[in-house]
């Protein structure tokens, strides 16, 4: 029998699984679980994979190219890609973020039969989503790549900093997505980690200084690793997880949890805008 952790006989995508992040860890636990991996990136993966494809995800050729190449049925997909904003503008980074994801997506469910699911990374700093729902609906709700991105482009103060914005429209379009989806018995999810060791770590250092970083409250007391939030998407497009959908799963080491009950002082901790 086969184990409900297993990934045997499974194919799946990776968006975002190249470099050294939480994709590129992803990458490397999945083919450990047995799975056909396949990546989309820019920068070439960790080990060697069923395939790669060299994708700018603000091309939208270019992502249903490598889906049409990779072809045939695909378990699952890792959207693991995205900017931190900051050096990146904000429509770049709302562009790979969101609508360059949301376009993966939608053409790798063509792919896809019951008991497929999704599973993508979003943030943290996304923790504003429930009070911008309305704000968001427009956006999620756009009609393909093309209307998308000329929402984004029409929206210059909604979509202010890039990243938050894009992590907030990531959950929000996450449970959305999950109603229609899950009448063809396909899962969507996603994870907000909180500070993690990855590459990307530097921008966010850069863009609110090293010092607010150093001394971001983590219950747990220490940062993720990519490891550490590999696991939790890869467990989410499991068979471990089948009766699980439209969900944000926090991955934050604690920290929201902690300001929602009050046992964080949230008054004493300066979010920057």
């Amino acid at each position: 029998m086969t184990s409900v952790w297993s990934y045997e006989n499974k194919r799946v995508i990776v968006s975002g699984g190249g470099g050294a992040g939480m994709g590129a860890a992803t990458v490397r636990e999945l083919d450990q679980l047995g799975a056909e991996v396949h990546v989309l990136d820019l920068k070439e993966p960790p080990i060697k994979v069923a395939s790669y494809h060299s994708v700018d995800l603000r091309d939208s050729d270019a992502i249903a190219a490598a889906v049409e190449a990779i072809g045939a049925t695909i378990h699952g997909l890792f959207n693991c890609a995205g900017l931190p904003g900051g050096r990146f503008s904000d429509v770049d980074t709302m562009v790979v973020n969101f609508a360059s994801m949301r376009h993966l997506t939608d053409l790798v469910v063509g792919h896809m039969s019951e008991g497929a699911a999704i599973a993508s990374i979003s943030s943290g700093a996304g923790a504003g989503w429930m009070g911008n729902i309305a704000k968001w609906m427009p956006l999620v709700t756009c009609d393909g790549f093309a209307d998308t991105v000329e929402w984004i482009e029409d929206h210059p103060e909604e979509i202010a900093s890039g990243y938050a914005p894009s992590k907030e429209a990531i959950i929000v379009w996450t449970i959305w997505r999950s109603f229609e989806l899950g009448k063809l018995g396909i899962r969507i999810n996603c994870t907000s980690p909180g500070p993690t060791d990855t590459p990307m770590m530097p921008d966010f250092e850069d863009q609110v200084g090293k010092a607010f970083m150093d001394n971001y409250p983590i219950p747990l007391g220490r940062r993720a690793t990519p490891e550490e939030q590999a696991y939790p998407i890869i467990f989410l497009n499991s068979a471990a997880a089948s009766s699980i959908t439209g969900e944000n799963i926090l991955t934050d080491g604690g920290t929201m949890g902690a300001m929602a009950v009050g046992t964080l002082d949230i008054s004493a901790f300066a979010f920057p805008e």
